[in-house]
């Protein structure tokens, strides 16, 4: 069984689904369904347009749906990108902020969509997890200060504690 995130967009589901699997690798639309005539007074949408798109990203599978404006994404639910180097770091960063994207802090992002991400390094869960605190403290301070991470800088302070 695999557990599906379902991203409630109010009209941009297929305009979402078509971003996120043109970034990511072996990523796809599988499916997509329009509303029926029968949900249009309820969803207030008209019948045919876009109801829900499936998609996999790098095989991982997601739903998006347009069910309206009445939520809104939040940071209370954001994705984790692990990165191998500071090249997909800024890759992932420079595509998902990109035309309307919003930077913020310690790797997070929002997308156009304002869906958050969060494009982390995997090197830092590995400098996260080092029982000697002093070296822990020096990357944290340095990566609490960035936006996009930078791993050199954070090797850099992590080494030098």
């Amino acid at each position: 069984m695999k557990i599906v995130p379902n991203l409630w967009f109010d009209n941009e589901a297929e305009d979402a689904a078509k971003l996120y699997t043109s970034i990511f690798k072996n990523s796809r639309i599988t499916s997509v369904t329009k509303y029926p005539e029968a949900a249009t007074e309820f969803s207030g949408k008209p019948a045919g347009s876009v109801l829900t798109v499936e998609f996999e990203l790098d095989g991982n599978p997601f739903l998006a749906l347009n069910g309206g404006p009445d939520f809104m994404f939040n940071e209370s639910v954001s994705f984790e990108i692990p990165c191998e180097d500071q090249e997909e770091v800024d890759y992932y960063w420079s595509k998902l902020t990109e035309n309307g994207g919003e930077e913020s802090m310690c790797g997070w992002l929002k997308d156009r969509f304002g869906l958050s991400w969060q494009v982390v390094p995997r090197r830092l869960g590995e400098i996260m997890a080092d029982p000697d605190q002093k070296k822990v403290e020096a990357a944290t301070a340095a990566y609490l200060t960035m936006r996009k991470l930078d791993i050199a800088t954070i090797e850099e302070a992590y080494a030098s504690a």
